[in-house]
C-alpha cells in the first residue's frame, strides 16, 4: 500500500516504552515524526535512535513529537528506552505483529520487522514527507532536517515531494 504525500496518516494506537497508548489522531495541532526500525538492541538501530536523541534540538524546534516504531514488546522498549538514555517515546508494535509498520509500508513480511522508513506528519494528520533506507542503511540526520523543513512549506497548501 503505497502512502502519498498529502494523504491522511493511517491513524492508529500503540503503546509506548511505559505502557501508555499514544494515538496518533490524538497528536494533531503539531507534527508528527515516526522512524520505523528494525529492532531495538541491534548495533545500526542503536546507533540512529542515539543520534536523533544526540540531535533532539532539530526536532524540538520544529515543535515536532518524535516515535520510534519497532515490532518490540514495550517491555523490551522499556528497558532499550532507560538503557540509551532515549528523549523520545518508542512505540510497540508488536500485536498485531507489525500492523502499523504495514499501514505504512513499513514491514518486510519476510523478516517480521520494520525497515528504516521516516514519515513526516504534518499538524492536519497528512504526511508531508517520508523517506527509507535499506535495513542495512543508516539515515542521515540532515535527511530529518530536510523533512522538517518542508513541513512548514507543506502546510497551508503548498505540497511538495521530499
Amino acid at each position: 500500500m503505497a502512502l502519498e504525500l498529502g494523504g491522511l496518516a493511517p491513524d492508529f494506537t500503540l503503546r509506548d516504552h511505559t505502557g501508555e497508548a499514544v494515538t496518533l489522531s490524538a497528536l494533531r495541532g503539531r507534527p508528527v515524526v515516526l522512524v520505523f526500525y528494525p529492532a531495538a538492541f541491534t548495533g545500526r538501530c542503536t546507533g540512529e535512535l542515539c543520534s536523533i536523541r544526540d540531535e533532539i534540538g532539530a526536532f524540538d524546534s520544529a515543535d515536532a513529537h518524535v516515535f520510534g516504531v519497532s515490532v518490540d514488546t514495550a517491555a523490551s522498549l522499556a528497558v532499550f528506552h532507560e538503557q540509551e538514555r532515549l528523549s523520545f517515546p518508542l512505540l510497540s508494535d508488536f500485536w498485531p505483529h507489525g500492523a502499523v509498520a504495514q499501514a505504512y509500508d513499513a514491514l518486510l513480511p519476510e523478516r517480521g520487522v520494520a525497515t528504516r522508513a521516516t514519515y513526516v506528519i504534518d499538524g492536519d494528520g497528512r504526511i508531508a514527507a517520508h523517506f527509507r533506507v535499506s535495513p542495512s542503511e543508516s539515515r542521515d540526520m540532515a535527511a530529518y532536517r530536510e523533512a522538517l523543513a518542508r513541513v512548514a512549506a507543506y502546510s497551508g497548501g503548498a505540497h511538495r515531494s521530499l
